[in-house]
């Protein structure tokens, strides 16, 4: 068991797979743990910028469509994480550029300061949401 398992674990119980009583679970302790606001990014681009980065798509539109979308390459405070709509948990952000708020799927944010204990806590529950 690799140590992100371990601390997921701790979070979960036995059971770490993807249902939606963990993902209440997995809300709960992070509502409690965290310090907010915490500073984040995106982890690789949000789905809507996927054929702006890797299809070619027409680059001006795209900075155009970033001032009123939310962008990985942007800069947010997260404010709160709402119980999830669907799979995934919902994270209220703040952009830091213009003070617009967003929500977004969790699992697509990471904390900017990798010294810092929230750090651990979104990359293990992203790496949960993905795995498992």
């Amino acid at each position: 068991m690799t140590a992100s398992e371990k601390r997921i674990a701790a979070v979960l119980g036995d059971d770490i797979g993807r249902t939606p009583e963990n993902a209440q679970r997995y809300c709960a302790y992070l509502k409690k743990k965290l310090s907010f606001p915490v500073r984040v990014t995106g982890i690789e681009d949000f789905p809507w910028e996927e054929p702006y980065v890797i299809g070619g798509w027409d680059q001006e539109e795209y900075e155009e469509l970033k001032k009123t979308n939310p962008s990985y390459t942007d800069t947010y405070d997260l404010l709160d994480i709402l119980n999830p709509e669907s799979e995934d948990l919902v994270a209220v952000i703040k952009r830091i550029s213009d003070g617009q708020t967003f929500q977004v799927d969790l699992s697509w944010l990471r904390c900017v300061d990798k010294r810092s204990p929230a750090y651990v806590m979104l990359d293990d529950y992203a790496v949960w949401f993905v795995n498992y």
